[in-house]
């Protein structure tokens, strides 16, 4: 893939709409395209349909603790019979009221989306089948997140066997 392919499906796609791209980074010849939740559905379906961007492989989330806004979400789209790939991010303010579901689209998405919720609670509007795919149902809290409490347990060595071995939970006779 080169920079010109870049170049060319960023302007199909600022060209079929106008306004929605509303910056563009490079990195290590990947481009990713930020576009605000509002103008998500629309976007993939530009880059689905006229683009070519027909597998959708995977979505991740980013926590910055401490920005604003917290959460980012990233779509990674491959076009086959280009061979092109590309990320589109979208910001999320509120994990409670993320981003349109891409499952009209994707039927992956569905599952895709089920992980980023599971691991960091972002909730996607339309998706009636958020609920946990990793962790147990009854688990407290999203394990991704920056703010989640992190478990710690000793490591155990020749040294400190003792005082480690008394600590540990063993099943009652």
């Amino acid at each position: 893939m080169t920079m010109q392919q870049l170049d060319t499906i960023t302007a199909q796609l600022t060209a079929a709409l106008p306004g929605v791209v509303e910056e563009t980074a490079d990195f290590r010849g990947e481009r990713t395209i930020l576009v605000e939740s509002e103008n998500l559905l629309q976007t993939m379906g530009v880059l689905k349909n006229d683009l070519q961007f027909n597998f959708l492989s995977d979505i991740v989330a980013d926590d910055y603790l401490n920005d604003y806004p917290r959460f980012y979400v990233s779509y990674h789209l491959y076009s086959i019979p280009n061979k092109v790939r590309l990320r589109v991010r979208v910001p999320v303010e509120d994990p409670d009221e993320g981003p349109p579901t891409l499952a009209p689209l994707w039927h992956i998405a569905t599952w895709l989306e089920m992980e980023v919720f599971d691991l960091f609670g972002i909730r996607f509007a339309d998706n009636n089948g958020l609920r946990r795919l990793f962790l147990p149902q009854d688990w407290q809290g999203y394990p991704l997140r920056k703010d989640y409490p992190l478990g710690y347990e000793e490591v155990q060595f020749s040294f400190n066997y003792k005082e480690i071995d008394a600590k540990k939970p063993y099943a009652k006779d």
